[in-house]
């Protein structure tokens, strides 16, 4: 009787399973979709940009969660230990993805427990400074740095984050050093070079460009190797003197490891349909971010093998510490 009694209860387990999993009527609720920055940085732009027509294409209302923290690692852990359902969604860059799973160890999650959807965006870095510095150029800035090693010091959105090996990547070219400082946020990274607490930053497209438009910093160029037609106006970094350095880099949507094959599908075509809207285009575009999505989510898993590559070699040639 008992073994028919257990063999009956893990029947009825394995038919909830399956009536979750089961993508004909998803999704059926609200979805919460996870940044790891706080409000204000490029992450929770991009997410709010799109937020509205990624809405409409799952007939569902998206939920905007941020998490900051640990260079977006907080977000990441709440995301692979969601159920794998479809209802709760990241969008991260390859400080969550590639560079702090495989360089700090005492993280909960692993790269393995998120399954790519897609890449939705890319831009560059644009390194700005207070005007008050008396920086005008990279020139400038090199020559600032090596006069008063370890003087200068620089913001950034979280240890291993994409402006923290951005300026890494550029002490590493220009044989300077400068100081770190870390923020839970892009946001809070620029507030601090506007009050003069921190000199400098190579901060996102969305967090720096409106503040540099409105005098309260002075963007020197894009840390893409040519100029950027995304951010008009600006040298790349051989214009600027340093034809050695290039860097640019991507968010991503992500879900738990786990995903039906089927809601995954689903959740990639309503991502798509979201960024090739004209508005969210238009909109991400004014801040120096291009709409940039994979073929498929295999396409963008064979990305995140070859681009993992990169940013970790930098992190360990640069001497970066993330943990």
């Amino acid at each position: 009787m008992k073994t028919k009694n257990l063999v009956l209860a893990l029947g009825l387990c394995a038919f909830g399973h399956a009536a979750w999993a089961q993508p004909a009527d998803y999704p059926s609720k609200p979805i919460r979709l996870v940044i790891g920055f706080a409000p204000g940085g490029a992450a929770d732009y991009v997410a709010r940009a799109m937020g509205d027509a990624f809405s409409k294409a799952l007939g569902q209302p998206v939920v905007i969660d941020n998490k900051p923290g640990n260079g977006s690692s907080i977000a990441a852990d709440i995301v692979a230990k969601a159920p794998p359902d479809g209802y709760t969604l990241l969008i991260a860059s390859p400080s969550s993805i590639s560079v702090n799973p495989a360089l700090n160890s005492r993280l909960s999650y692993s790269a393995r427990d998120l399954a790519p959807v897609t890449r939705i965006t890319t831009s560059p870095l644009v390194l700005a400074v207070n005007p008050a510095t008396g920086i005008r150029s990279v020139a400038d800035l090199i020559a600032a740095a090596k006069k008063n090693p370890g003087k200068l010091n620089y913001s950034t959105s979280g240890n291993g984050s994409a402006p923290h090996l951005g300026a890494a990547l550029f002490s590493q070219v220009t044989g300077t050093e400068m100081t770190h400082i870390p923020y839970r946020g892009g946001s809070l990274a620029i507030q601090s070079v506007m009050a003069g607490d921190t000199q400098l930053t190579f901060g996102t497209s969305p967090s720096v460009l409106p503040m540099a438009s409105g005098g309260k910093l002075l963007a020197l160029a894009v840390s893409t190797r040519e100029r950027s037609p995304l951010v008009p106006g600006l040298p790349g970094m051989k214009e600027a003197g340093l034809p050695d350095y290039h860097i640019e880099f991507w968010y991503g949507m992500f879900v738990p490891a786990g995903t039906p094959a089927p809601i995954v599908k689903k959740i990639y075509d309503a991502t798509i349909a979201a960024m090739q809207q004209p508005s969210v285009k238009a909109s991400l575009a004014r801040d120096g971010t291009e709409v940039s999505v994979s073929a498929s989510p295999e396409q963008f898993s064979s990305f995140l093998a070859e681009d993992g590559k990169f940013w970790v070699k930098l992190v360990k040639s640069a001497n970066v510490k993330v943990d």
